[in-house]
């Protein structure tokens, strides 16, 4: 491959990389991407500025996280709201040549779209996540160029199951002596009724 095997590569470090969505997920990419000294962005219309500033990330609104983003992690998730959000008018603001990288849910994007952006060059893209899952065999988005594709299995570790088993058990066992749990996610009442139950057609 030679040096061709990085045509189209861009550096990390002093890029200016946008995160939309900064919840938990978010909040972990921001950690890693900190290594890399970017100047980092972020929206999230859920979140405290202040909690977005202690992340190292620049709060704003949406139409300027597009324009500006040169790698854009998308981390949200899908709410009543929001589904399929990210459709063609937003991919259009993206700068040409800038990447989306898709960690939460397809459904925040207009997944046709987004291949679409793809396909005509505008932008390039990863996804961990798809409409479908699993991905049927002769889905175009397999054999679209600028398009890298990541099986869904992060989570599905030994050492993952093995933690989750005993946050739940740690929690259990606070709430065992009264007290509130204080290691898992805590359902919000107040954002909990926004979140869609099936995020995905199959699964």
């Amino acid at each position: 491959m030679g040096r061709r095997g990085n045509q189209g590569a861009r550096l990390l470090t002093g890029s200016t990389i946008g995160i939309l969505g900064m919840g938990t997920l978010g909040q972990a990419v921001a950690r890693v991407l900190q290594g890399f000294r970017p100047r980092l962005l972020a929206h999230d219309p859920w979140q405290a500025p202040s909690v977005t500033r202690s992340f190292g990330a620049e709060p704003m609104d949406l139409d300027a996280l597009l324009a500006q983003s040169e790698t854009l992690f998308v981390t949200a998730a899908v709410t009543s709201e929001n589904q399929g959000f990210l459709g063609a008018a937003a991919f259009s603001r993206m700068p040409r040549g800038a990447s989306l990288i898709l960690l939460s849910r397809a459904a925040v994007v207009d997944f046709p779209a987004l291949m679409e952006a793809v396909r005509s060059g505008h932008l390039t893209a990863a996804s961990d996540v798809f409409p479908e899952e699993p991905l049927p065999a002769d889905h175009p988005v397999r054999s679209l160029p600028g398009f890298l594709l990541s099986a869904h299995r992060a989570g599905a570790l030994d050492i993952a199951f093995k933690r989750m088993g005993e946050m739940v058990m740690e929690d259990l066992s606070l709430l065992d002596r009264g007290l509130p749990p204080q290691v898992c996610k805590r359902a919000e009442r107040e954002t909990v009724a926004r979140f869609r139950s099936k995020p995905v057609a199959v699964n």
